[in-house]
């Protein structure tokens, strides 16, 4: 799922695609894509871009009269860009949900797989868009004290914590293994159970982590638009490398695998040379989570 990283630098690559620019059509191919039935889809079209934002893992293209589209990728929609002289119209089958046509160039929604969950939501001013507002933490808009408030206010595992929109905003499975791993803490620790250290080394890693990254994308892409958004990035620590040498201590990367989700952690770095992936821990994984990654970004149980 594009997380914090990819979602603001597609914000930053929106803004100078198409903020100013007309939106001229909408071509929906996918029953799935729209969730609203008002205000109707098509009054979008013709309308001016005022803004584009990021509120956690959303993307919000304000247009003109207060009309907001509201796109939430989840784990596998992408956004790509074609500018105005570009041959074709790129991705189409089953992976297309819809174009979006501006004067500049097209704006393509593509979703893998068989399970359509991205989303388009059209909604009429900023009280329409605060539905969608889950709520969570701005970590780096926040205080310590301010990020120590919000990752205590339950008591979860620090893998749910961090992953949980409620509590913070944006971050998901693979951030959350690099954040962990920053902060030389295991992902199974209890939140109610972390020390004024423990605290402090994981607001500084959870910053670090996403600025880092985020500035590394940013860097890739230029004065483009991502092509390459993806969970497992080669430069990553732990997160997607099973088996390979942790790059702090060479110790192999483990992983805790539950349900249709893998938490992936140094056993050297983290738990004191333990091994967490046994059955228990997996239990009290899938037990302190719904019962996937796209239910708790949507608020299910």
């Amino acid at each position: 799922m594009p997380e914090l990283p990819d979602i603001t630098v597609y914000v930053e690559s929106l803004r100078r695609h198409v903020q100013g620019d007309t939106l001229e059509a909408i071509e929906l191919r996918s029953p799935f894509l729209l969730r609203t039935a008002l205000p109707p889809w098509r009054e979008a079209q013709g309308r001016r871009v005022i803004a584009v934002e990021r509120l956690g893992k959303r993307i919000v293209i304000e247009l003109e009269g207060e009309l907001l589209m509201v796109l939430h990728l989840m784990r596998l929609g992408r956004l790509r860009w074609l500018p105005s002289d570009a041959k074709g119209k790129g991705p189409g089958g089953k992976v297309l949900l819809a174009r979006f046509r501006f004067g500049r160039g097209t704006l393509v929604m593509t979703e893998q797989g068989s399970k359509k969950r991205a989303s388009l939501h059209l909604v009429q001013g900023r009280a329409g868009l605060a539905a969608f507002d889950r709520g969570g933490l701005e970590v780096l808009e926040a205080t310590f004290e301010q990020f120590c408030r919000a990752i205590t206010a339950e008591s979860h595992t620090l893998k749910r914590a961090l992953t949980d929109p409620r509590l913070l905003g944006g971050i998901g499975n693979a951030y959350s293994d690099e954040i962990l791993h920053a902060a030389r803490l295991s992902p199974v620790t209890l939140t109610g159970k972390l020390d004024e250290d423990a605290l402090q080394r994981l607001h500084h890693a959870t910053r670090e982590v996403l600025e880092r990254f985020t500035q590394r994308i940013r860097e890739e892409v230029g004065e483009g638009f991502p092509t390459k958004v993806t969970a497992f990035r080669e430069d990553m620590a732990v997160h997607g490398r099973y088996g390979q040498p942790c790059p702090v201590c060479q110790a192999p990367v483990q992983r805790i695998v539950y349900a249709d989700r893998e938490t992936h952690y140094c056993a050297r770095c983290q738990t004191g040379g333990r091994r967490l992936a046994d059955r228990a821990l997996s239990r009290l994984l899938g037990k302190d989570f719904p019962r996937s990654l796209d239910d708790l970004e949507e608020g299910k149980r």
